[in-house]
């Protein structure tokens, strides 16, 4: 993980309107949203390694939980991330401890975790990242 600096950090918006300011630009809310914070997440590249980097976005509910019409946010202290993922199967399919059948599991779960959560960013990326911050600068504090 490489932490980004940013004129966005801390600023607060309705979600809604940030989604759709951020949407445009090719950004989507990580599948890992809790009731109280999330993150917007711009996919950069697939590594050669079966590696994702992305330029993560966090944010916090302020006055409410996400799912709440007209909740406000507070951006985090965006950040570089990379996912490597293993090849073939999963290590752990049966996610459902038994209860249904490998084949209905699948239609559900079609994802192998993460090898690596936070694994190494080549610095190539980080100019990208500031490229990427300088645009949501200007869509959002302008």
């Amino acid at each position: 993980m490489i932490a980004v600096q940013s004129k966005i950090e801390g600023k607060q918006f309705n979600l809604k309107v940030l989604e759709d300011k951020l949407k445009p630009l090719g950004y989507s809310i990580g599948g890992g949203w809790e009731y109280d914070h999330g993150c917007f997440d711009y996919k950069i590249d697939q590594g050669d390694q079966q590696g994702y980097t992305f330029l993560r976005v966090p944010f916090r509910a302020v006055d409410g939980e996400l799912d709440q019409r007209g909740v406000s946010v507070e951006i985090g202290q965006p950040y570089l991330l990379n996912h490597k993922y293993q090849e073939g199967l999963d290590d752990n399919p049966d996610v459902f401890n038994g209860l249904i059948s490998m084949n209905i599991n699948s239609s559900f779960n079609q994802f192998t975790e993460p090898v690596e959560k936070d694994g190494s960013i080549d610095s190539k990326y980080i100019p990208t990242a500031q490229s990427l911050i300088q645009e949501l600068e200007m869509t959002l504090l302008s």
